[in-house]
């Protein structure tokens, strides 16, 4: 697997070595001892999710506090989606900065998320199967968010022709900028 860092170095892009030929492609989507040494830490995931969505649909952005904050390593099995993690550590000197990247069913991207970001995604195409394996249970007691489209983290989102938000995700408060 190759990885690659973003401008916040402790989000990383992994892509998986595929294997493709007549029948279709091979690929290993997550070996345990790699992802550690990728990482530079022992990471223990306890939870997978999926979901699928329809196009224009935007679920985040969406944390966890402390104690159930949750490390995420997402993918996108089909289809295609924006995802994005901010930073959301107070004492981080890139606070309020975020990183964007297209993953797909084609480039078979993967993104690590630490805890102490926010986390959400756009979906691009007609619908997309979004996975996600987390480092903590989900906890609705200490989950938070912000809006999608808050002026002080000013994310760059494709175009989309209708954003589809969920109700909870209408209602989320604006960024805190310390």
């Amino acid at each position: 697997m190759k990885i690659t860092a973003t401008k916040i170095p402790d989000l990383l892009i992994i892509e998986p070595k595929v294997f493709r030929d007549e029948r279709g492609f091979f690929m290993e989507s997550f070996n345990q001892a790699c992802f550690n040494e990728s990482v530079g830490k022992e990471i223990l995931f306890v939870q997978d999710n999926h979901s699928k969505s329809s196009k224009g649909v935007l679920r985040g952005m969406h944390y966890q506090l402390e104690p159930a904050a949750q490390g995420k390593l997402v993918r996108c099995t089909s289809g295609a989606v924006f995802d994005v993690a901010v930073d959301i550590r107070p004492q981080s000197n890139n606070y309020g900065e975020w990183v964007g990247l297209i993953l797909s069913e084609e480039n078979n991207l993967q993104f690590w998320i630490p805890e102490g970001f926010a986390h959400g995604f756009l979906v691009l195409t007609e619908t997309a199967e979004f996975m996600y394996k987390t480092t903590n249970y989900y906890n609705p007691l200490y989950e938070r968010g912000f809006a999608w489209n808050d002026s002080h983290v000013d994310i760059d989102w494709p175009e989309v022709e209708n954003i589809v938000l969920s109700d909870k995700d209408k209602l989320q408060p604006l960024f805190d900028t310390k």
